[in-house]
């Protein structure tokens, strides 16, 4: 299981490799567009979810002044694996592990106080999942999973103490 916290000055941190996210070698063929570069760092300057017309404010005065090349240069960045579209708030992240996303189910908690995201790989649920959907008749694109959550420090507890309520 791998968990990873977004978090300012800690958005390109692999924990179990220690080593920082290079975009310029095993990313991105050719390393990265300008727009992609330029979404890019507004999205890690952020610290926190972002929208797609945030991005566009920050970077009108740079020169995007188009809703469809922040999309264009967002969807490729996704593709790759190294942003993560945040479906129930329709907000981009940082993905802050650096192995490649496909066949992997990303599950992302999101605070629903101060925005923090913790991104989390699981084997076994992404498994299970795949297997219950195609006994029920599905071909899986992709699995999405958000949990809408209370932080550590907006709750003002512990982190060995939170819990999630029982069912």
């Amino acid at each position: 299981m791998l968990l990873h916290r977004q978090q300012k000055g800690m958005l390109f941190r692999n924990r179990n490799a220690n080593r920082m996210l290079d975009l310029n070698t095993s990313t991105i063929p050719g390393g990265l567009t300008k727009n992609q570069a330029l979404v890019l760092e507004i999205i890690d300057k952020a610290g926190k979810p972002i929208g797609a017309y945030e991005i566009l404010g920050e970077l009108q005065p740079r020169g995007i002044r188009s809703p469809v090349q922040v999309y264009r240069a967002v969807n490729s960045l996704i593709q790759c694996g190294i942003v993560h579209k945040v479906e129930s708030i329709n907000a981009f992240v940082r993905c802050t592990d650096v192995h490649p996303h496909r066949g992997h189910t990303t599950i992302l908690a999101v605070c629903d106080r101060c925005g923090t995201v913790v991104e989390h790989h699981d084997e076994t649920v992404d498994h299970r999942l795949v297997a219950w959907a195609r006994q029920e008749g599905f071909q899986v694109d992709t699995v999405a999973i958000e949990l809408k959550v209370r932080c550590a420090t907006c709750s003002a507890l512990p982190p060995a103490t939170t819990s999630m309520p029982a069912s």
